[in-house]
């Protein structure tokens, strides 16, 4: 199994390297010049087409947009295997100082959302399945099932009119992730309100996803519990509780494990929706200002660390599963 565990890990290698040509090749795709958006409306004023194109000209030769597109790329990837993403084309600051600004906010935010739609789902759903039809499994079914068919940024929106000072109570903040002039305060008076400002983001960000992994959980759990080495647990006289958390947890917990592969890239890639709705400077505002100024470098950068992280998530859901049902292999004990 460690064999099997290395070659998967140096799979990542080459795998990553075609994510990365194939984002830089869509991104090159794109209409529009990066250089012109650079400038914004500073040629606009030069009545000389000729010292506009110029200063175009020149712009482009700075950021190297001028080389072929096989020696732009070959120059980025030289950047990544020392960790240089390079500078911005917006504002010329260093790449790796916006992410680390934003990564903590994000890894804040969606570490939250995720550690409370698993801790909330779970449960739920192993309440679900073990009483079947009754009233508490319709009414969490008909409540899970409303709150999957809203969107976050319909949910941010109603939470900001009717909770935010919008028309209705003015409860909690919905600008940012601490009060203007918070940074001198004593601490726990800037973690109360640090607190105070999580909770609406977090909501909207939470609902939904609890929703989808409590009806996997359900479902999985359902499937588990009718299978006949649970029949027989039962026949030897475990009680039910051993029985449901004992021997049919571990196995139901593999869905949920599969999907969490999916969402470790949300620790840091944020919700450009809710980070744009509530004003807080995250990943996925970034990404977004990013992709809006053709901010080649940044793009490639926010690209290339979500891709790791679902590589590097779906190698983890690997040893996961070998972890919660023994009877998974790899490699030679497989056979």
């Amino acid at each position: 199994m460690r064999s099997y565990f290395i070659r998967r890990f140096l799979l990542i290698i080459p795998t990553l390297l075609g994510i990365s040509l194939i984002s830089f090749l869509i991104i090159q795709l794109a209409p529009g010049d990066p250089a012109l958006l650079r400038l914004g409306d500073a040629t606009q004023g030069i009545s000389d087409q000729a010292l506009a194109e110029e200063i175009i000209t020149q712009t482009r030769a700075i950021y190297g947009l001028d080389q072929p597109l096989h020696i732009q790329y070959w120059r980025w990837l030289k950047r990544i295997v020392t960790l240089d993403f390079g500078e911005s084309l917006r504002d010329h600051r260093p790449i790796s100082e916006k992410l680390w600004e934003r990564i903590p906010v994000s890894l804040q935010l969606s570490g939250l959302s995720l550690l409370l739609a698993y801790l909330i789902s779970i449960p739920l759903g192993i309440y679900s399945a073990t009483h079947q039809y009754s009233f508490g499994d319709k009414f969490s079914t008909i409540l899970l099932f409303t709150l999957y068919s809203l969107p976050p940024f319909w949910m941010a929106t109603m939470a900001i009119v009717f909770l935010g000072g919008g028309d209705f109570w003015d409860v909690f903040p919905v600008f940012g992730l601490q009060t203007v002039g918070a940074e001198n305060w004593p601490l726990w008076e800037r973690v109360v309100d640090q607190a105070w400002h999580l909770i609406l983001p977090v909501t909207c960000m939470t609902y939904y996803t609890l929703a989808t992994l409590s009806r996997y959980m359900r479902a999985s759990m359902l499937e588990v519990i009718r299978q006949d080495y649970i029949r027989t647990a039962r026949a030897k006289g475990l009680s039910e509780r051993v029985v449901v958390y004992r021997h049919a947890l571990r196995n139901s917990l593999i869905p949920i494990i599969t999907i969490m592969a999916d969402l470790l890239p949300a620790l840091i890639g944020g919700s450009i929706v809710i980070e744009t709705i509530f004003t807080i400077p995250g990943m996925g505002r970034l990404s977004f200002e990013a992709v809006l100024n053709r901010d080649y470098p940044l793009i490639m950068a926010v690209f290339t660390l979500s891709a790791l992280l679902t590589l590097v998530g779906i190698l983890v859901a690997d040893f996961l599963y070998t972890v919660v049902d023994p009877r998974i292999g790899y490699g030679k004990r497989a056979a």
